[in-house]
């Protein structure tokens, strides 16, 4: 005869299989919320990652030195030889014209691919300054070879003015200029994040006395200078730093108040008018004026090098 639970037997096996449901139950439920806390932490972390990075400054040293040797450097090298040919013409001391500016045009060339190495675009500035140099160094070898084709035709003094009247030459100085701008305001922006006294931005009034220049960092009046360079279309074998020293040094020597001279731009125009600076003025002043001045180690803040 087949046997009947009993209702204490009934109930507990109902009560078993109760307590069995709700510890699976609570068995998964804990995964789940172990999971969810997991994966709200890793977010978090993740979150807090990208805050770090983009409280990380674009316009670190390494940047600015990186840009110095993979960009501005492989510039330089042809900016030295373009000078020393237009130099050539100047003083007549050049038999073969043509071959010297086909030459520079191919060195041109090997100048913007150099340039084109290495992707600055992390840190906007560099970034905008290195397309400039590109679009220089680009526009320099169409100037090179069109001055190899007039060569032929024209003589060495009128050669010369030929050059600097041509398109492509003023659109090279132009973007060079340029450049070199973007690359000095990056300067000042690293000095910024170094010393929080420093403006990361400086825009110079119509006219800056004499008496506000003084109290300007270096980082400043060099962001300056490259800004009247641009302002005057004014390509240079010197730097910046370099027109910012000769500034200085007059100045010092008391020869705007005998000359009633009261503003920068007055002195700037001054000294280019008279061919006054040169390059390595800066590092002949460094130790005079700027010992203790806060900037970036660069190569041309360093030693004097071309």
């Amino acid at each position: 005869m087949e046997k009947r639970l009993t209702a204490t037997a009934m109930l507990f096996s109902i009560g078993f299989v109760f307590m069995l449901v709700c510890a699976v139950g609570a068995f998964f439920y804990g995964i789940q919320i172990g999971s969810e806390k997991t994966e709200a932490k890793y977010e978090k972390e993740e979150l807090g990652a990208k805050n770090a990075a983009a409280t990380v400054s674009p316009y670190q040293q390494q940047d600015l030195v990186s840009f110095y040797h993979t960009v501005f450097l492989p510039y330089r090298e042809f900016q030295n030889e373009w000078f020393a040919a237009m130099n050539k013409l100047l003083q007549g001391k050049t038999n073969d014209a043509t071959s010297m500016f086909k030459d520079l045009a191919s060195l041109a060339e090997e100048k913007a691919k150099d340039a084109s190495s290495v992707d600055m675009q992390r840190s906007p500035l560099l970034g905008q300054a290195q397309v400039s140099y590109i679009r220089s160094l680009k526009l320099f070898k169409d100037a090179s070879t069109k001055a190899a084709t007039s060569s032929k035709t024209l003589a060495i003094n009128e050669l010369k003015k030929n050059i600097e009247q041509e398109k492509n030459y003023l659109s090279a100085s132009q973007f060079a200029l340029s450049a070199q701008q973007a690359y000095y305001s990056a300067m000042l922006k690293w000095a910024a994040t170094v010393d929080l006294d420093i403006p990361a931005e400086y825009k110079s009034p119509s006219l800056l006395q004499l008496t506000q220049w003084k109290d300007l960092t270096i980082t400043i009046k060099n962001k300056l200078m490259a800004d009247q360079l641009m302002t005057r279309k004014k390509l240079t074998s010197y730097y910046p730093q370099d027109l910012t020293s000769r500034v200085d040094e007059f100045i010092d020597s008391g020869q705007p108040a005998k000359m009633k001279v009261h503003t920068v731009s007055a002195v700037v125009d001054l000294l280019i008018n008279t061919e006054a600076v040169r390059t390595g003025d800066f590092t002949e002043s460094k130790l005079r004026f700027y010992q203790h001045e806060l900037l970036p180690q660069l190569p041309f803040f360093t030693s004097d090098t071309n």
